[in-house]
């Protein structure tokens, strides 16, 4: 079954970094593009980056371009989220998440129709 396993959450000052890491399995990896997702409190999910299935393209948000960096190792089944410069506002609850073949990403992005979460991993960004 497929399996999407977020680690790399914690609590950080102003300023500093994580690297999110997601482990997939029971699928094969190297057909679908990939995102993270977040959900701060009271707000609904937000797409923060996503990476095509060969890892030729990336796509960011405005509110993390330049600061965060997606990544994929397809030997690996690993996709990662550096995040630098955080602040208060990057504070969620951060997941993995699959693209569906059957869906334009477009489509997807716009709705955050993803077809398959993680559980989630959380971050914190607190002096």
């Amino acid at each position: 079954q497929v399996q999407l396993v977020e680690s790399g959450g914690g609590t950080v000052n102003p300023g500093g970094s994580l690297r999110l890491s997601c482990a997939a399995s029971g699928f094969t990896f190297n057909y679908h593009d990939m995102s993270w997702v977040r959900r701060a409190p009271g707000k609904g999910p937000e797409w923060v980056a996503i990476i095509n299935s060969d890892g030729s393209s990336t796509w960011y948000a405005d509110s993390v371009k330049g600061r965060f960096t997606i990544s994929r190792d397809n030997a690996r089944n690993t996709l990662t989220l550096q995040m630098n410069s955080l602040n208060p506002e990057d504070t969620a609850l951060y997941y993995c998440a699959r693209a569906p073949l059957d869906k334009p990403l477009e489509v997807v992005q716009a709705r955050n129709e993803w077809d398959y979460w993680g559980l989630g991993t959380q971050v914190t960004v607190s002096a």
